[in-house]
């Protein structure tokens, strides 16, 4: 194998970050030479807005045929709304819903503002069985907690992504949902044995590839029956050997991103892409901060692993096929139109309500403020674009008799966001409700904690259209049929 066939076969198998909305001419170039496509992150200024989006798409598209990924759920992780929000709910919401015609409705339209913008891959769904409640990481990026649901909503989440022209990416193989740590900071352990796994966490799994999932994306954690202390990236009983041989999927696998530190911690980047593509992937998810010397890097680090025999070159031709029939289906791909109005109305459904939470015209709002995870990242949630006063706190530093004497004569709003998890949140709520028992308290994460006696709203996440729907659902605002957010 020459070193240029060689090297353009080490391309193959990347999918590059770049900082800006302007492709530099190191990833022009690396399209031109083999490299499978890029992924978008908004942190490195690739999504000022979707005009500039889709600017940047056409330019890459000018110089190959490139894959054009993204880490879009349309829920509380989104890239194309992380300066407002996300327009659609998320999974758990819609889980909660429990409607798929509506999840594939969602999905497809979801699909379809990707598609708009020239993305052609999406980081989505979480195929996650969300059973461990102080899970940090996925939460409401799960449709739920019983793997039937989940499957049924994820096969409907596939369907309606692919409907609209984009490769849907079904993830975190072989499941996230039972951690309680993040894979970001280090290596979470599921702690199930084979028969619970094929019981729980393979059943979404088993849906996406029925469903014709494009993509798989490999979890940076360990199952010890299957994975020992190693990973499922870098685990070819994982990737190869439960993936492709038991459950006999035949596409594309992707790992997740390879800068977290459960996936190269220990080893570094570019020898955990070379694990990885031993365990059985095709194409290789950065992360966020690769830029020009770090693929330099990689793609040498791998070509040197053929040379030595490490790495078989086969391995590396049939990444590359499979990731030629994945821009063979999307050139034939079909596409859909947008329905905003669905997202807002799949939210307004699924707000579950105890009591009558109707609040005076102007309403005192407390939004407890909780740090959001790594993979949701700084975007905007909660009741302003709703509401003239809102207070946001920190329940450490809360000063709750100030709060009750503003909230004196008025109806008064208790917001959280996953109150199970903070001890402190859980405190200050409880204060404020027992001089204002009347208060009504709105659950933006997932319901877990919920004290007795109080009007509670559930919105099963925090997007705009989550909160949009919990305003009218305290009769802060009134619902429009067919209204759509913008």
């Amino acid at each position: 194998m020459s070193d240029p066939s060689l090297e353009r076969l080490a391309n193959a198998t990347l999918l590059a970050p770049f900082p800006g909305a302007t492709p530099p001419r190191w990833v022009l170039e690396g399209l031109e030479r083999g490299m499978s496509g890029v992924t978008l992150f908004a942190i490195n200024g690739n999504v000022p807005g979707t005009g500039e989006l889709a600017e940047l798409t056409a330019a890459l598209r000018g110089h190959a045929d490139p894959l054009i990924s993204i880490d879009e759920e349309g829920g509380d992780v989104t890239r194309l709304a992380h300066d407002t929000g996300s327009p659609y709910p998320g999974s758990a919401a819609l889980g909660a819903l429990d409607d798929p015609a509506v999840t594939r409705q969602v999905f497809r339209s979801l699909g379809a503002e990707l598609r708009e913008v020239g993305v052609n891959l999406d980081f989505a769904p979480s195929a996650d069985v969300n059973t461990a409640d102080d899970n940090p990481i996925i939460g409401t990026r799960a449709f739920g907690s019983d793997p039937e649901l989940v499957a049924r909503h994820v096969a409907a989440a596939v369907a309606g992504l692919q409907e609209a022209g984009v490769a849907a990416c079904a993830k975190h193989f072989p499941g996230h949902g039972a951690t309680s740590q993040d894979s970001h900071l280090e290596i979470p352990t599921v702690d199930a044995d084979l028969s619970l796994l094929e019981r729980r966490e393979l059943v979404p799994f088993r849906a996406a590839i029925d469903a014709g999932v494009a993509t798989i994306m490999t979890g940076h954690l360990r199952v010890p029956d299957l994975t020992g202390d190693t990973p499922a990236t870098l685990s070819h009983a994982a990737v190869t050997g439960l993936l492709r041989g038991a459950l006999g999927y035949t596409g594309p696998v992707v790992t997740d991103a390879l800068d977290m530190r459960a996936a190269s911690g220990a080893v570094g980047i570019p020898e955990a892409s070379v694990r990885a593509l031993l365990a059985g992937s095709d194409l290789l998810c950065l992360g966020s901060k690769e830029f020009e010397d770090s693929v330099r890097a990689i793609r040498e680090h791998i070509v040197e692993a053929v040379r030595q025999g490490r790495l078989p070159g086969e391995r590396l031709e049939e990444a590359a096929a499979r990731v030629a029939g994945l821009k063979a289906w999307l050139a034939t791909a079909g596409s859909a139109e947008i329905d905003r109005a669905a997202g807002l109305e799949a939210a307004r459904r699924a707000v579950r309500v105890t009591g009558s939470p109707s609040v005076s015209p102007n309403p005192f709002i407390i939004e407890i403020q909780a740090p959001s995870n790594i993979a949701v990242g700084p975007v905007p949630w909660g009741f302003g674009p709703w509401a003239p006063d809102v207070v946001p706190v920190e329940a450490g530093d809360a000063d709750s008799h100030g709060l009750l004497e503003r909230a004196h004569g008025r109806s008064l709003v208790i917001v959280v966001r996953d109150a199970h998890r903070y001890t402190g949140h859980r405190a200050l709520v409880s204060t404020l409700l027992a001089a204002r028992p009347d208060a009504v308290l709105v659950e933006m994460g997932l319901p877990v904690w919920r004290p007795e006696g109080v009007t509670y709203v559930a919105t099963y996440g925090a997007t705009r259209a989550n909160a949009r729907a919990a305003a009218e659902a305290i009769g802060l605002l009134r619902p429009v049929s067919g209204d759509a957010l913008t």
